[in-house]
């Protein structure tokens, strides 16, 4: 029998709401819309390969606080378009700001997402604490229809400080009155989610969609959302 947890949170992107589906949905779109082909990129797959290196590199500075999120989303595409050799600031400009408004509307989930939190709802009071930009974060879970479930929504922009960092989980703590041994932590990255509830004294539970092998001590680990009804 597991011990009794009376507050549970949740991370949002790559845990409950399908950020790479979604993401790769709002740029195919994109790609079509600017003409990228027209433009010297050969395909869509040649584009993202390069953006995908590069947006993970931007988001590594960005949770150092090296850099700014509007540097982020920037960059992230005009870095892009320099690889195909189109050093247009204009049009990473534009690439940068329909991203952000097209992939708020998307609402493709991980299966069983909205099944859990139906679950889980009557139990417990459910939180979110996320690194994702504030304004894109709160139109997903309205347009995925999660808002609901959520007491309350922990960014780092208003903690001022990002995941991993313990300092984000002792304010969503304090926020949201809950104590670090009643609480468990649901995400699914090893570093971002699980390494940094546990140096918050917080149980994790990995959600490993994936399958990935690692070495690393969470609490709890599942393959898919349905197997957190077995824990909780």
């Amino acid at each position: 029998m597991n011990k009794q947890y009376r507050h549970i949170f949740f991370d949002l992107d790559h845990t409950l709401w399908d950020f790479e589906r979604n993401a790769d949905e709002t740029k195919r779109e994109l790609y079509q819309e600017f003409k990228l082909g027209e433009r010297g990129i050969p395909s869509y797959e040649a584009f993202r390969e390069k953006y995908v290196v590069i947006n993970a590199g931007l988001w590594a500075l960005y949770r150092e606080d090296k850099i700014e999120k509007e540097e982020l989303n920037f960059k992230r595409f005009f870095l892009t378009l320099c690889e195909f050799g189109i050093n247009d600031m204009s049009l990473g400009a534009s690439l940068a700001a329909e991203f952000i408004k097209g992939i708020s509307t998307k609402t493709y989930l991980f299966p069983h997402a909205t099944e859990l939190l139906e679950y889980l709802f009557p139990k417990y009071p459910l939180y979110i604490i996320t690194n994702g930009f504030e304004e894109v974060q709160f139109s997903k879970l309205k347009n995925s229809r999660l808002e609901r479930f959520f007491t309350s929504v922990i960014t780092s922009e208003e903690a001022g400080v990002k995941k991993p960092e313990r300092a984000i989980f002792e304010y969503a703590l304090r926020k949201t009155g809950a104590s670090a041994s009643e609480s468990l932590m649901i995400g699914d990255d090893l570093e971002v989610d699980m390494r940094g509830a546990r140096e918050a004294g917080i149980d994790q539970l990995l959600v490993n969609h994936e399958a990935f092998q690692h070495q690393e001590p969470v609490t709890f680990e599942v393959f898919s959302l349905k197997e957190i009804k077995l824990i909780l």
